[in-house]
């Protein structure tokens, strides 16, 4: 959890990388002290866990009214500039060849200067190799020999019940380590931005863990710990962290291209209910049921049709719709998935390739005011099942826009729960707002939310 010296309550966001086995072991025995103890495995993994010192802008400097020098003069505000923020986050080691640290991208969101310290206290100036959003991962590379790096698990095999270790920097103390077990996975519905399939832990987590390790008792690392949910913003033993499959497709984008590129496949998706299930003929609601196909996707291209129940992808099971989502997601553009299917109650396989998203028309953009760096044109689909709204044409790197999580091909279908088919629309619905913003967007196949204070 990225750490502030105030903070407030309710939820706090908290080269190729190799999967191995994720199953977990007994602490061994101390001989001298005759007693079970995890101290031999802390000694292998924590010299990868590194704290995160983040230095931001002062909320004078961001204040575009405090720059102005006749409005200090006037509110008697002195001249002299602000001391710049600080907060404390968490990271892991994830390649020590090339320096590569994993940590949370609320941790270094609207960082001006990020210093990663190693367990042996040496401190480096982290450069940012990119960030995904949508899942909240960033990736920091620091110039430095003899690393450690913590081996990536499979969080594919965690089970609930498994031990698990919980490695991070809470309130800036430094190095913390805390024990449970795994307490439910799949979670989603945080309220927190993108791809949500969290791990569920009651390993103490605070503010300041945010970026840390959740690591099982082999020693791998099964997940980046994110959020937590607490009256108070402190641990009351309901913690989450970004599973490690997932941030292996992000890091492994990240390093390739400078983000994640997703793709599209040109069908929605629907949960199955038991109603539905019993209805088909399904011995369970796993899977998710296509409900639309959109004209000259690749979905239609690879005969899938509205009905049709999605079982698998490349052979890993589908829970439901939001799993769908999550796993096509992380596919990148140009890459062919094999799908598993159930159509009118007999088993079927298709291959389809992920297409890039729908291109942007040649219409002229304009700049939105209260999203620096980005600029939007007006959209409307070929097809006449397709969106309406507005499409972002461009989004500046590192800008506001960028960092609250907008992205070129984004088509905005919505403005705090309000529909909005232009760019008039838009920008009326946009200046209309007071105190926040909420963006109701297409990207890819997938809609989202993103809130913007």
């Amino acid at each position: 959890m990225k750490h502030k010296f105030t903070w407030l309550p309710v939820i706090f966001i908290a080269g190729s990388l190799l999967i191995s086995s994720a199953y977990s072991a007994m602490p061994v025995m101390d001989g001298k002290n005759g007693v079970p103890t995890l101290a031999p495995l802390l000694q292998e993994v924590t010299p990868a866990v590194v704290n995160i010192s983040v230095q931001t802008r002062s909320a004078i400097e961001d204040n575009p009214l405090f720059r102005d020098p006749f409005f200090r003069r006037f509110f008697n505000i002195p001249d002299q500039a602000e001391r710049p923020e600080q907060s404390a986050g968490s990271g892991v080691i994830v390649d020590a060849a090339h320096g590569y640290v994993v940590t949370n991208f609320h941790v270094i969101k609207d960082a001006l200067r990020v210093t990663v310290t190693l367990k042996d206290r040496r401190q480096f100036q982290a450069k940012l190799v990119g960030t995904d959003p949508g899942t909240d991962i960033a990736l920091l590379k620091i110039d430095a020999k003899k690393l450690q790096a913590l081996r990536l698990g499979n969080s594919d095999l965690l089970n609930v019940g498994d031990f698990v270790v919980a490695i991070g920097n809470p309130f800036g103390l430094g190095q913390t380590v805390t024990s449970g077990i795994v307490s439910a996975l799949g979670r989603s519905g945080l309220d927190i931005e993108g791809y949500e399939d969290f791990i569920q832990t009651d390993a103490s987590i605070n503010p300041g863990n945010s970026g840390g390790a959740l690591v099982n008792l082999k020693g791998e690392l099964v997940g980046i710990n994110s959020a937590i949910i607490g009256p108070s913003g402190a641990n009351v033993g309901i913690g989450f962290a970004v599973p490690s499959v997932m941030v292996k497709a992000v890091v492994d984008q990240i390093v390739r291209f400078g983000e994640v590129r997703r793709g599209r496949l040109g069908a929605s998706s629907e949960d199955i209910t038991h109603d539905l299930a019993a209805s088909l003929g399904l011995a369970s609601t796993a899977g998710a049921i296509v409900s639309t196909v959109d004209a000259n996707s690749p979905a239609e291209k690879a005969g899938l049709k509205a009905g049709d129940v999605i079982i698998a992808v490349n052979g890993k099971n589908i829970r439901s719709s939001l799993d769908l989502r999550n796993k096509i997601g992380l596919m990148p553009i140009g890459e062919t998935v094999t799908l598993e299917l159930i159509r009118n109650g007999k088993p079927l396989t298709t291959k389809v390739k992920i297409a890039k998203p729908l291109d942007v028309p040649g219409t002229e953009a304009e700049t939105v005011p209260q999203l620096a760096g980005a600029t939007v044109a007006n959209f409307k689909a070929e097809s006449a099942r397709g969106p309406e709204g507005v499409v972002v044409t461009k989004v500046e790197g590192n800008s506001p826009a960028w960092m609250h999580g907008l992205r070129p091909g984004d088509i905005i279908v919505g403005v705090n729960r309000k529909k909005v088919r232009s760019v008039q629309e838009f920008l009326a619905a946009v200046q209309a707002s007071q105190d926040s913003i909420i963006l109701s967007l297409l990207r890819g196949d997938f809609r989202l939310r993103i809130m913007i204070r």
